[in-house]
């Protein structure tokens, strides 16, 4: 069994000791921040290359006996959106094999987090239902946080959204971990008739529907008296963050969740902000993916040839719905994918090259791995990660 397989088992069966203590994040070595509000040891996730990993583990690391110094301790999470663009020629249920067999994978080898993100209606099937998909990688997996990054919490009916939520806890043993986010593609309300007038209303009442769902009590709902059964396996139900690009999404997070995922760096400043004038423990700077958004193979132009088109669906994809809810962001249109790669945010690294940011990232660093990226064929992805298994892994001290 590999070492990082191996520690991160035993920080999962730590975390209940852990919990007890009162956690400051603001380091962790040179480090990842963001304080669980219930101290826990959890995994936040949002899109992409702009992931957040929580760990609040920074006064408690050094008395933890199983943690070795001197390793290369680079933490490893996977995404998945399923978009299944014509030019893949993969049928969804193939492509969808595929991530739950990548996700166990990952849990096999140590990876600390899977992310699966939410939309409707994509002309490229992006993942509609996360929930269900949680669900399979739940029982497929052993170690693994899921984490759902994000829910669009208005389009849901929260009383469901708390029960579905609730099973898959229970399926998976406590792993599971909710970004909620306000939405922002105009098609996709317009699609469940809900007004994008009352999305920040309708967020701010899923997050206290939810805690009141998972206390185990009856709560008014409406007018009416509910109790939302069975309650998850972890006390309190899965942890809440709150997802977004704008100030009043980071204030929000400050005052009603559990933690913050912004989609832009600078408005983690704003969260920062609020914890600290409401008397929170300082989350301390934004800290996100180390190395991100990258494909490996052996020979980069080949690998170019080979996912540049999907990496170029991508960002285009992504760019059309920021346009057109007058949003910014990262991902920017191209008209090719010589354009795509001069652009820097994706790349196709060769083993050498992965090994090099990894370690330049220190001894914290978090790679997110998104195999399937913008469609790419799971056959191409596989190679991809048979290298990292067999090229890279070894020599991050991660075989025993």
């Amino acid at each position: 069994m590999r070492r990082s397989l191996r520690w991160c088992q035993r920080v999962s069966r730590a975390a209940g000791s852990v919990a007890a203590e009162s956690v400051a994040a603001r380091s962790v070595a040179a480090g990842w921040a963001a304080l669980r509000s219930r101290g826990e040891i959890g995994f936040g996730g949002g899109r992409s290359s702009l992931t957040v990993v929580y760990l609040a583990i920074s006064e408690v690391i050094g008395r933890l006996e199983f943690y070795e110094m001197g390793s290369t301790m680079a933490f490893f999470g996977m995404r998945f959106d399923f978009r299944n663009p014509a030019a893949a020629r993969t049928s969804m249920t193939e492509r969808y094999c595929a991530g739950l067999e990548m996700a166990e994978w990952a849990d096999q080898h140590g990876f600390v987090s899977v992310i699966l993100s939410e939309h409707h209606g994509s002309p490229d099937g992006y993942l509609p239902s996360p929930l269900p998909m949680a669900a399979a990688i739940a029982a497929r997996t052993k170690v693994v946080r899921i984490t759902l990054s994000a829910v669009v919490a208005p389009l849901h009916n929260v009383l469901r959204l708390a029960e579905d939520a609730a099973v898959v806890d229970l399926i998976s043993g406590g792993r599971l971990d909710l970004v909620l986010a306000n939405g922002y593609v105009a098609d996709e309300f317009a699609m469940f008739d809900v007004p994008m007038s009352e999305r920040a209303r309708r967020t701010r009442t899923a997050v206290e529907t939810l805690r009141a769902a998972w206390s185990g009590e009856s709560f008014d709902r409406d007018g009416r008296t509910v109790r939302v059964t069975p309650q998850p396996e972890r006390a309190g139900g899965p942890s809440l963050s709150i997802g977004g690009s704008t100030p009043a999404a980071a204030q929000r997070a400050a005052r009603i969740a559990d933690g913050f995922v912004p989609s832009l760096p600078p408005v983690w400043e704003f969260y920062r902000d609020a914890c600290l004038a409401m008397g929170k423990a300082d989350p301390g700077p934004y800290l996100g993916v180390s190395v991100g958004d990258f494909h490996i193979a052996e020979d980069v132009e080949q690998g170019w040839d080979e996912v540049g088109e999907f990496m170029l669906h991508e960002t285009n994809a992504y760019a059309r719905w920021i346009a057109d809810a007058g949003l910014a962001g990262m991902y920017q249109p191209a008209e090719d994918v010589d354009a795509v790669r001069a652009g820097g945010m994706y790349r196709v690294l060769t083993p050498d090259q992965l090994v090099a940011e990894i370690e330049a990232a220190g001894p914290f660093g978090f790679v997110l791995f998104h195999p399937l990226l913008g469609g790419i064929p799971p056959e191409s992805a596989w190679r991809s990660l048979r290298l990292f298994e067999h090229e890279v892994l070894p020599r991050l001290g991660g075989a025993a």
